[in-house]
């Protein structure tokens, strides 16, 4: 039975283990390519159902060696991210596109994690909103809808 028990609790651990995202590291290379994003956050506000959830994230390279983007990963699987798979030189932009399925109605706020051969390998983006219903009683209503009190 205690053999059981001690069985039981190190796969829980070895469960744990694996689940936990791998830390950033950062080179001491004074030559090794930066990330530097034009913003980390994005809020898309209030968004109607199946509407746009499209984003851009641009960033330079600042660093003086080429900078590979390794992987781009979103927190769940309702945000999809686009990135560059060819190196970015130094000096140059490029941009990472991130797409919220809007078919999920409420508030949201993902993450996605970019990895990368930069000084510091992992950086964190942010996208947030609340996706509506506009055919739901309770939804705000846009100025331009012709039940709006503008309108009429």
């Amino acid at each position: 039975m205690k053999t059981i028990f001690l069985t039981i609790v190190s796969f829980c651990f070895s469960a744990f283990a694996y689940t936990q995202e791998t830390n950033t590291v950062v080179t001491d290379n004074p030559n090794a390519p930066e990330i530097s994003f034009d913003k980390e956050a994005h809020d898309f506000g209030k968004i109607e159902k199946a509407g746009n959830g499209s984003c851009i994230f641009k960033f330079t390279n600042i660093g003086k060696e080429p900078l590979t983007l390794t992987n781009v990963k979103a927190s769940c699987g309702c945000t999809t991210p686009y990135w560059p798979k060819e190196p970015i030189e130094s000096g140059k932009s490029a941009e990472i596109k991130v797409k919220y399925d809007t078919n999920r109605i409420g508030k949201f706020s993902k993450t996605i994690s970019v990895y990368s051969n930069a000084k510091t390998s992992m950086k964190r983006l942010k996208i947030s909103g609340e996706v509506y219903d506009p055919y739901d009683a309770g939804a705000p209503i846009k100025e331009e809808s012709p039940f709006s009190p503008k309108a009429q």
